[in-house]
C-alpha cells in the first residue's frame, strides 16, 4: 500500500522550504522519549546505587566510555562522554519508535504519520553533517588552526584532494548506513502488515510469526546501527584531535 506523506511548504527569506510534518512530529516524540528515560534512570542518583535504574545508566556511560577509549586517550575522549551517550540514546530511541506500530491516516492518500524519523535521509545526514562539523571544529580546537590543517598535506601534499573528497564520504556513509538499515526494516514490516490485513485468515496465520521474527530483528538493527553511528563518530573525532593520526 502507498503511503501519502504530510508536507508543509512556507517561505524562509524567500526561499520556499517544505518540511515533512511526520519527521517534525517523530523527531519530537523522540526526543521527549530520551528526556523522560534519561530523567527517570537519574532522578535518585546515589553513591552506592540502590535501584535498577542507575545500575543500568552507570552500565550503558561505561559501555560509551568503552567506546571512546578503544579510539583515543581517555584524556583526549572523556570529553566526548555526553556526547556520545546522547548520540547512542537518541539514534537507538529514534530507531525503535517506529518498530511497534505505524498510524496512517483514514485519508484518500494514506499518509503515514508514525515512523522512525531515522527511516528519513534528511534526519540521518543531518545527524551525519553534524558530527562531521564537530571533528572539524574539535580538531582545530584542541590542535590548532595551523597543525590541523598541515595534517591534510601530511605525509605527502598531494594526498590533499583525497583527503578532501574523503571527508564527503564519511558524511554519506555515516548517514546513508543509518538510513538504509532503518528504512529497508519498516518496509519489510509493512509488507508483512499489508500480507496479514489483506490475505483473509491464510494471510493472518502466515505473516504473524514472520512479522514478530522481523520485529525481534530490527530491534537488533536497531540497537547495533545505534553503536556503529557512535563508534564510528569517535573514530573520526579520534582522526581529528590526534596526532598520531
Amino acid at each position: 500500500m502507498e503511503h501519502g506523506t504530510p508536507l508543509w511548504t512556507t517561505d524562509v527569506f524567500g526561499l520556499p522550504v517544505t518540511f515533512n510534518l511526520s519527521t517534525v512530529l517523530m523527531i519530537i516524540i523522540s526526543s521527549l522519549i530520551v528526556f523522560l528515560i534519561a530523567f527517570f534512570m537519574t532522578r535518585n542518583i546515589a553513591v552506592r546505587p540502590t535501584g535498577k535504574s542507575q545500575v543500568l545508566m552507570e552500565v550503558l556511560m561505561n559501555f560509551v566510555k568503552g567506546i571512546i577509549s578503544g579510539n583515543m586517550a581517555w584524556k583526549q575522549g572523556g570529553r566526548f562522554h555526553f556526547l556520545a551517550l546522547t548520540l547512542i540514546f537518541y539514534i537507538g530511541v529514534s530507531n525503535f519508535v517506529g518498530l511497534p506500530f505505524a498510524f496512517v491516516a483514514p485519508d484518500e492518500e494514506h499518509t503515514l504519520w508514525w515512523k522512525s524519523p531515522t527511516a528519513d535521509p534528511a534526519v540521518t545526514l543531518t545527524l551525519a553533517s553534524v558530527m562531521i562539523v564537530l571533528t572539524h571544529y574539535y580538531g582545530i580546537k584542541m590542535r590548532g588552526t595551523k597543525a590541523y590543517f598541515k595534517s591534510y598535506v601530511q605525509p605527502v601534499w598531494f594526498m590533499a584532494p583525497f583527503k578532501f573528497i574523503e571527508e564527503f564520504t564519511y558524511n554519506l556513509t555515516l548517514g546513508l548506513r543509518l538510513y538504509g538499515n532503518i528504512y529497508a526494516g519498516e518496509i519489510l514490516l509493512a509488507l508483512l502488515v499489508m500480507v496479514m490485513t489483506t490475505g483473509g485468515v491464510l494471510g493472518l496465520a502466515g505473516g504473524f510469526i514472520p512479522m514478530m521474527i522481523w520485529q525481534g530483528f530490527s530491534i537488533y538493527i536497531g540497537a547495533i546501527q545505534a553503536f556503529i553511528f557512535v563508534m564510528l563518530s569517535m573514530v573520526y573525532l579520534s582522526h581529528k584531535v590526534s596526532d598520531d593520526h
